[in-house]
């Protein structure tokens, strides 16, 4: 391991330490900030598990889908059948990525906008019918038993461990021969399949991992906030929040997600705070604007300064000429 290696660790040490600190301090003196480093936790889940589905070129709408299977399943299974709020929340995760599997299948002849027009029909169309059933709970919603007694520094070093998870899995992912498939289908479809990469396969293990992840944390909502209704967890804002932390961070990547959830969960709250009416306006608007100049997102621009750095550096360094 050389310095700059060991450098990278320490920093991820003293951030995960400072993670795991964190909410016994909170839970002390600032209650409230406990509950937005849940949220924010949370949505940076859903951000790296869209980015790894992403990175084969799929646009996915579908989040808000296993979302809602995720939170509706544990629901069910606690409240209706008994069940433990563990196994229901494992559950949860499981049938979404079933689910998953079956519309990859049914979705991989289609392409960019068509394909998210269809996982956003599929979306929609699960809102519907959970809408109108009764055992559901209809439009009325659900009233779910809480995770871990209601204690909230359980409940935050749990999802912490979630997004560690998929933290590893999304760096395992990167450093694996799937990356490489990942990005000759996310480049060119045709050309991989005929460099031997099985499209299929790995589209449908994308979808799959990216369920898994959406639908445990739509579990967990679940059992934290106490209540669910239809349009709620299938609301297009979980799908479409999803795919913008990414971007905003940076696509394909394991840090652009968490960094681009972070700073737009926290940018949002302090809007709310400060401008309060109007707020979303302003929202927008950097977002739009970040689209637009940082295409590479947050970690995009990390890049280019280092790079610049390093170039200022080495023409330092090079002796003048005669």
């Amino acid at each position: 391991m050389n310095g700059r290696q060991a450098v990278q660790v320490l920093a991820l040490a003293v951030v995960l330490v400072a993670a795991v600190a964190f909410p016994f301090w909170a839970n002390r003196t600032q209650p409230y900030y406990l509950q937005i480093a849940i949220n924010i936790i949370s949505f940076a889940i859903l951000a790296l598990s869209w980015d790894m589905l992403a990175r084969t070129g799929q646009l996915s709408l579908a989040h808000a889908a296993f979302y809602g299977l995720g939170a509706y399943t544990s629901a069910l299974v606690t409240t209706r059948m008994g069940l433990p709020i563990f196994l229901g929340m494992l559950l949860g995760s499981l049938v979404a990525v079933v689910v998953a599997a079956g519309l990859g299948m049914l979705t991989l002849r289609l392409r960019g906008i068509y394909f998210a027009i269809g996982t956003l029909a599929f979306s929609e169309t699960l809102r519907v019918i959970t809408n109108q059933l009764r055992f559901t709970g209809g439009a009325t919603g659900l009233v779910v038993p809480p995770l871990l007694g209601g204690q909230r520094v359980p409940q935050y070093l749990f999802i912490l461990a979630v997004l560690l998870l998929a933290v590893v899995v999304s760096w395992m992912v990167n450093r694996s021969r799937w990356h490489f498939a990942f990005t000759a289908i996310r480049t060119n479809e045709a050309v991989a399949g005929a460099m031997g990469v099985d499209v299929v396969r790995f589209k449908v293990l994308a979808f799959m991992i990216s369920a898994f992840f959406a639908g445990i944390t739509g579990a967990y909502y679940a059992h934290v906030f106490l209540f669910i209704s239809p349009i709620e967890v299938y609301s297009l804002a979980v799908s479409v929040g999803a795919l913008v932390a990414p971007i905003f961070g940076g696509l394909y990547t394991t840090a652009g997600p968490i960094l681009g959830a972070v700073v737009l969960r926290v940018g949002e709250e302090i809007l709310r705070s400060t401008v309060q009416r109007g707020y979303p306006i302003i929202y927008g608007l950097i977002l739009a604007l970040v689209i637009l100049y940082m295409p590479r997102g947050l970690i995009g621009v990390w890049a280019s300064v280092k790079s610049g750095l390093a170039t200022g550096r080495k023409e330092t360094r090079e002796p003048a000429g005669p």
